[in-house]
């Protein structure tokens, strides 16, 4: 699937969010000295137009992490739901069943303006 700037923008932002929340990798808590050592990870996948940019359905994981999860889709589902509880993991799989399109020029003005917060305290 290609990436599309949001995207990247998106992805940027859930890996810049890692390494404020936990200098690294959200899973394993290895730490890296910048953002662009991890990569986005998404419970639910990209093709889930939804939720593809919700924040809820990324962490930002290390190559490693990112392969273990996608590779063990049971420990997947079941670290998603100890990271974002059971309501959480409700809520997102509600959001998931929307029909309606996002409006992904305002997405990217938020995450955009979310990017710069992060820069600003990092």
């Amino acid at each position: 699937m290609k990436f599309s700037p949001l995207d990247k923008l998106f992805g940027q932002y859930i890996r810049m969010r890692a390494i404020q929340r936990v200098h690294g990798c959200e899973r394993c808590l290895t730490g890296k000295s910048s953002w662009k050592e991890l990569q986005c990870s998404h419970f639910i996948g990209r093709g889930r137009r939804s939720v593809r940019f919700d924040e809820d359905n990324a962490i930002g994981l290390c190559g490693a992490c990112h392969m273990y999860l996608t590779a063990h889709p049971l420990e997947h589902v079941r670290w998603f739901t100890e990271h974002l509880g059971q309501e959480g993991v409700d809520l997102l799989l509600a959001r998931n069943r929307d029909i309606i399109k996002p409006d992904e020029k305002l997405i990217a003005i938020y995450y955009r303006e979310k990017i710069k917060e992060l820069e600003n305290d990092l």
